[in-house]
């Protein structure tokens, strides 16, 4: 028996107030699109959302031409740490995550992600696309990751960075600079510590996502040695609504 293309979302459902799915893999073709509409059509979805091969014509066409909103591009980039390289000490004003710090770190995660796909949409309401960073950098810190960097800058909370491990390879997670911090330098500072993190634990390969709009971040990453390993597509296909006008910002 064939299984079914799509697979539901609980907690993106339950977080937004949706019925959301996710078209498996990375590319489409006329009969495995179809399939998934037929599925979405059964299981009442609100919102499919879609992580595209970029180099598969067929998959762009398709998807296109069949009402998917393209809402980010999705450029994954790798660090293989050098094991010739002498582990460094975290720079001054970066340290692990004290329970205290939780509300400034919220309040910065409120403010500091949106680039990212949910808020590009303009379907999602805004309030409630900060409530998911606000709550990411909260279990974050709550255990789902492995470590929460903190940067201070003139004794207040301005930044941070999360590290996720499983067996030898790891990823940066949420990583967010305050407005008032940005420029001087406390993201490469950060982004050193999950380095150094990563090697003092035997991880062979560090792995970070960013969105293409993102160029600030990309360019933190190369930096610090990273390169890109891929480059995909996000996209969000609607059912019912893509015919409602998209909300319009006021000038009220």
């Amino acid at each position: 028996m064939r299984s079914n293309p799509c697979i539901f979302l609980p907690w993106d459902s339950s977080f937004f107030g949706l019925r959301i799915g996710r078209l498996k893999g990375g590319h489409l073709s006329e009969p495995l699109l179809a399939e998934a509409l037929d599925w979405c059509g059964s299981q009442e979805i609100d919102c499919l959302y879609f992580l595209a091969d970029s180099n598969h014509a067929e998959t762009i066409r398709l998807a296109e031409y069949n009402a998917f909103q393209l809402v980010d591009i999705r450029v994954a980039l790798t660090l293989v740490p050098s094991p010739e390289e002498n582990q460094h000490a975290m720079a001054n004003g970066i340290r692990l995550f004290k329970e205290a710090d939780l509300d400034c770190l919220k309040a910065i995660a409120r403010q500091s992600h949106s680039d990212s796909r949910f808020y590009f949409d303009g379907r999602f309401p805004k309030e409630r696309c900060d409530d998911l960073f606000e709550t990411w950098i909260e279990r974050s810190c709550q255990g789902w990751a492995a470590a929460v960097f903190v940067g201070e800058l003139d004794g207040a909370v301005a930044g941070y960075c999360s590290c996720h491990f499983e067996g030898d390879a790891g990823s940066i997670g949420l990583m967010a600079i305050a407005p008032q911090a940005q420029g001087r330098s406390l993201g490469r500072c950060l982004v050193g510590a999950a380095i150094s993190y990563a090697k003092s634990r035997g991880i062979s390969r560090l792995n970070v996502v960013t969105q293409g709009r993102n160029v600030r971040a990309q360019r933190l990453y190369q930096k610090c040695g990273f390169v890109t390993e891929s480059v995909r597509l996000w996209y969000h296909k609607w059912f019912g609504r893509t015919e409602h006008p998209l909300p319009q910002d006021s000038d009220e």
